[in-house]
Parts: structure tokens; sequence; C-alpha cells
């Protein structure tokens, strides 16, 4: 399929059609009549003040999820979310967050700052195809955020023993995942390495072809304005996990609103796309060619059979504060992988640095 085919796609509006939302969720326990909230440990509903507990069916796996066809995509997405919703924005740094009707938002999930104001309602937002559920809970987030400081080489050890994270914001980011059948015109350099006395040298080769591959489920962070390195790095899940979407599944957490259009989406999709069939071609090359080395590598890549979903996935966020400084970490809420910023010693560092150059002043002397 041609990419101009999807040169209206990129906005939010002509993606989606409008539709009814109706309350069909009860979150109220039978028992006491309060709130109830999707459980990570128990993968069921529980009601935190009477310990009502009610099971949700659990699908094998996430083969139900329909994938969508980018031809099909206008006025076809469902805008019902299967329950009264509402969208909060950040006065800060922007994020937008959707939550029950009925839920109250203080902070943002994205940075803390209490300035968040409703927006208008939800219309015309497109629901999720399908939802990887949290596996982790808020008490095993902490358990992994002291293992993770502690594991820190330059975080001064003050810092390991007293920083706590004070809180524990559960929400489900957007995203984009593209399947599509790829073949690319390659060119590229095969290396084969030689001995010329003491110097190991290079003979290198030019090579072309056809390459083939299916790519599935290739993911891209639905966000342009809550976008950073440490979403991206624990931005990978487990799709056996992935069950078609419903209201319960997100009852307690906020949901982001997504803000990267699928065609935008698909751009980048396109970028990381090209970086894996790089490394999986460099790889086929190697071995088929028994090379030592493979560089210079182009490629021509047409994509057929395009298709989408439109998923939510879970992350923990959180912050911890050492010497009046703020510093911030997200905890995938399936794998439980850690990215953040933490202290850095500079005596740590500079210590690390002199052994660096003692070991180099030892193996050059021995070379000499």
């Amino acid at each position: 399929m041609a990419d101009n085919e999807f040169n209206d796609l990129t906005s939010d509006e002509n993606l989606i059609q409008q539709e009814s939302t109706e309350d069909v969720t009860d979150k109220k326990c039978p028992n006491c009549g309060a709130t109830v909230v999707y459980n990570p440990e128990t993968l069921g509903m529980t009601c935190d003040f009477c310990g009502y507990h009610r099971e949700l069916p659990r699908p094998e796996d996430g083969g139900s999820i329909q994938e969508l066809d980018f031809a099909s995509a206008i006025n076809r997405e469902s805008c019902d979310w299967g329950t009264k919703k509402k969208s909060v924005v950040c006065q800060n740094c922007g994020g937008e967050s959707i939550y029950d009707d009925v839920d109250t938002a203080s902070s943002c999930p994205f940075c803390g700052s209490t300035s968040v104001m409703p927006v208008e309602g939800i219309e015309g937002v497109m629901s999720p195809g399908g939802v990887v559920p949290f596996a982790i809970s808020k008490e095993k987030a902490a358990e992994l955020f002291k293992k993770w400081i502690k594991g820190k080489i330059f975080c001064p050890s003050r810092a390991k023993k007293e920083s706590s994270a004070k809180y524990f914001d559960g929400i489900y980011l957007p995203y984009w995942t593209y399947d599509t059948d790829t073949t690319s015109s390659y060119s590229a350099r095969l290396g084969y390495e030689y001995r010329d006395g003491d110097k190991v040298r290079v003979r290198w080769k030019s090579c072309s072809g056809v390459y083939q591959e299916f790519i599935d489920d290739q993911l891209v962070y639905a966000s342009k304005k809550t976008a950073n390195a440490d979403i991206e790095r624990v931005s990978k899940f487990e799709f056996k996990d992935l069950r078609e979407y419903s209201p319960e599944l997100v009852a307690g957490f906020a949901a982001q609103r997504y803000s990267m259009g699928l065609d935008e989406g698909w751009e980048k999709a396109k970028i990381l796309i090209d970086k894996v069939l790089k490394d999986h071609l460099s790889k086929k090359l190697r071995s088929k060619y028994n090379a030592d080395r493979v560089d210079s590598i182009r490629l021509a890549t047409s994509f057929d059979k395009i298709t989408y979903k439109y998923i939510l996935a879970p992350i923990w966020m959180s912050n911890f504060k050492y010497n009046d400084k703020v510093y911030s970490f997200v905890v995938n809420g399936q794998t439980g992988k850690i990215s953040g910023k933490s202290p850095i010693s500079p005596w740590r560092v500079a210590i690390a640095v002199l052994i660096a150059i003692v070991i180099l002043g030892i193996v050059f002397y021995f070379e000499m």
C-alpha cells in the first residue's frame, strides 16, 4: 500500500466516528457500596474496604484482538470506552489523561504538578482495542525501586539507604502497534578479517539482493507531549497478555490520551522497522556468507498488508527526593523494568576513572 494513501489520516479527528458512551460497568461493591478497582496481583476486581473480589475472564492470549487495516481506518473506529469518562490536562507539562467520570485528579501522573484542569469530554477520542493489564502491584513496584537504586554503582551510599518513593501513579499509556509485510532491496559490504603481521586487516566485498520479512507488532508510543527516554526504554511488553479492552481492566487507573495520530505513528514505526530490518539482515548476511563484519547496509523497503491496533499498556510513575533535588523514574507495570534518574557521587566517578587509568597503564606497559 502506498504511503500517499495515508495522507488523510494525520489528525485525530478524521480517525474516528463519534458514538454514544454508556455506563455499562458496575464498579460498586455489592457488599459495602465502595468502588471496586482492578487488582494487578489477582487479575480481578477488588474492593479495598471490605475485601470483596470478583474474577475477570482470562483469555488464553491476545489473538482475539482485531488487526485493523489502514484503508478502513476512517470512520470505523469506536469511541465507546464502556463507561463515562473525563479528560484532564496538566498546565505544567501538557500531559492529558483520561479518568472515570467519578474519579478526582489532584495531580499530574507525569510530572507531579497539582496544576491540573478539566477539559472538554472525550467525545471523538478513539477507544482502545486492547489492554495489557497491570501485573506489577504498587507494593511490588516499590520493592523493585529499592533493588534498582541499590544496583546503581555511582549512586551515593546515603541515597541508596534513605531514598524512598512516596507515591506511585499507575497509568495506562497509549500505543499503536503495526504489522506489515516488508520487501527490501539492499546493498551492503561484507568484511573478512585476515592478519598482516601483527595487524588485523579487513578485505571488503560488496553484495546486494532482496530481503523479505514480516514485522509483527511494531510498537510506537502514541504521545508527543510526554515522550521521554525513560518511557521509551521500558516500552517493551509481552503481547501474550494482551486482552480485549473492557472498562474493568482500567478501573482505578488513569489512561493517557493519545496525541500522535495513526499516520504520524506509522512514520515513526517505519524508522524503527528500518533499524530492525538492518539488524536482522546483518545477522543473516554474516551467517550466509560467513563474514566477520557487515556494514554500509542500505535499504529500499516497500510495505504491504499494513494493519494496526490501538492499545493501552501499564506504567508506574514516581519520583524521590535527595539533597533537595527530585529524581523521576518509571516502572513497566507488566515486566517490572525500571528506567530513571538517580544521584551521582563525584567521588565514586573519580575512583572509577582512576582505576580505569591504572588498568590502561598496566596494559600499555606490558604491550611495549
